[in-house]
C-alpha cells in the first residue's frame, strides 16, 4: 500500500494489471477484468451478455437463476431489461441443479446464471453441456466459492464468464473488490470498455471494438463505444490482492480443515442436516437445516445469546424478498427446497484460522439447544 502511495497512481494502474495476471495464472482463466466489487462484477458480466445477445432480437430475454443467492445476483436484471426465471435448488448442495434448468429454458432464454453457493459447485458439468447444446450462455456467480473445484476444474472456469468477489469476509480480502473471468477475447474487450465509461482507451490496438478512422488522434483520447459506467478498482485493493494470492492455498487448506471438524461434530446430530457440497468445496461457511422453523428460530436465539453470530442461508428463498416487486420475473414450480432453506436454515461463518475450539463450542450450544427445544415442546404439549 505504501508503494501505491509513493507511485501517486491510485486507480486502475500497474497493480491492477498485476493482480489480474496473478488471478488468471492461479485459477486458469485467460482473461481477468478487476472491478470495484463482486456486485459490480455481476453487473458488468450481465451487461456484456446483454450486448452480445441483443442482436438476437428477443424482446424480453430471460435468464435462468436459482431461487437461493445474494441480491446482486439478480438485481442487474432490473437495469438491463432481463426477465428472471427462478428455479429450485438441489436439496443437498443448495446450488443449481441441471435437471431443474431443462424445464425452465424456452426460446426467449439467452443464459443460465449458475450460483456456486457457500463454496459448493453447482451442477456445472451438465450445465456446460446443456448450454452448449441449446446455444445459450452459461455464466457463474462464483463470489462465494473461490478455490472450489469440481473434478479437478476450478469453479469459475465452466461458464463463458464468471463473477468473483474479494470483499473483506470472502476467501481473499481486498476490503472491497471483485473481478470477472473469461476465456473469450471478445467478451473480455467488451468488459474492459464497460468497466471504464464505455471508452476505447484500455482496449488493444487491434480490438474489433475500435472504430478505426472515426476519430483523429485528438478526439480518439475520449472515444465512447459502449454504454459503460465507472467500475474501476483501486490500486491499493489490487496491491493487497497480489499478496493475498500468495496466501490463498494456505487459507483454503485451513478452511477445509475447519470443515472436517465441523462434519465430525454435525454429521450424526439428530434433527440437523448439513449442506453436502458438490466437488471439493472452498467452505465459505457452514450451513445447517433443522426439522422446523420453530426449531431453527430456537437454536438461532441460543447461538445469539452465547455470542455466536448466525444468519439466514444467504437470503433464503429470494422470491420472498420485497425487492422482487421491482424485477421482471417468473417462478418455475413450487420451490420446496428453497422454501425449506428459507424457513429452517442458518449458517455460521468460516475463516482461515483454526476454529476447532469455536466449532466444538457451537456444536455444544446447538446440541443443548435441541434438547431444550424438545423439552419445551414436550411441556407445551
Amino acid at each position: 500500500m505504501n508503494e501505491v502511495i509513493q507511485s501517486n497512481r491510485f486507480t486502475m494502474g500497474k497493480k491492477v494489471k498485476e493482480f489480474e495476471q496473478a488471478l488468471g495464472r492461479k485459477f486458469n482463466s485467460k482473461h481477468v477484468v478487476m472491478v470495484n466489487s463482486g456486485s459490480s462484477a455481476n453487473l458488468v458480466m450481465l451487461a456484456a451478455l446483454r450486448i452480445v445477445t441483443q442482436s438476437r432480437g428477443i424482446l424480453n430475454p430471460n435468464i435462468i437463476v436459482p431461487a437461493v443467492s445474494w441480491s446482486t445476483t439478480y438485481t442487474p436484471a432490473y437495469f438491463l431489461g432481463f426477465n428472471l426465471k427462478f428455479i429450485d435448488v438441489d436439496p443437498k448442495t443448495f446450488s443449481m441443479d441441471a435437471s431443474q434448468v431443462i424445464a425452465a429454458v424456452d426460446d426467449a432464454t439467452i443464459g443460465i446464471l449458475a450460483v456456486n453457493l457457500l463454496g459448493s459447485a453447482a451442477d456445472l458439468e451438465h450445465l456446460e453441456i446443456y448450454a452448449r447444446q441449446r446455444e445459450i450462455f452459461l455464466l457463474e456467480d462464483n463470489c462465494e466459492s473461490l478455490g472450489a473445484t469440481l473434478n479437478g476444474r476450478y469453479t469459475g472456469t465452466f461458464g463463458s464468464m464468471a463473477s468473483h468477489s474479494s470483499f473483506f469476509s470472502h476467501h481473499i480480502n481486498t476490503m472491497e473488490g471483485g473481478w470477472v473471468t473469461t476465456n473469450d477475447s471478445d467478451l473480455y474487450e467488451i468488459m474492459l470498455s464497460l468497466r471504464a465509461h464505455g471508452w476505447t482507451r484500455e482496449l488493444p490496438e487491434n480490438s474489433k471494438l475500435r472504430i478505426l478512422g472515426k476519430s483523429d488522434w485528438f478526439n480518439s483520447q475520449f472515444e465512447f463505444i459502449l454504454p459503460g459506467l465507472n467500475f474501476r478498482p483501486l490500486e491499493m485493493e489490487a496491491a493487497i490482492g497480489v499478496v493475498q494470492i500468495g496466501k490463498v492455498d494456505e487459507m483454503l487448506r485451513i478452511r477445509r480443515r475447519n470443515a472436517e471438524i465441523f462434519k465430525l461434530e454435525f454429521d450424526n446430530l439428530e434433527g440437523v442436516t448439513m449442506q453436502c457440497p458438490n466437488g471439493e468445496s472452498s467452505w465459505f461457511a457452514f450451513a445447517l437445516l433443522f426439522e422446523s422453523k420453530a426449531m431453527r428460530d430456537f437454536v438461532a436465539i441460543k447461538l445469539r445469546d452465547t455470542g455466536i453470530e448466525c444468519r439466514p442461508i444467504v437470503t433464503g428463498n429470494f422470491t420472498l424478498q420485497p425487492v422482487l416487486d421491482y424485477l421482471s420475473h417468473e417462478i418455475v414450480g413450487e420451490l420446496p427446497v428453497a422454501n425449506r432453506i428459507h424457513d429452517t436454515g442458518l449458517y455460521v461463518g468460516n475463516h482461515p484460522v483454526d476454529l476447532s475450539v469455536e466449532i466444538k463450542q457451537m456444536s455444544h450450544v446447538i446440541s443443548q439447544g435441541l434438547i431444550d427445544f424438545s423439552n419445551e415442546s414436550t411441556v407445551g404439549t
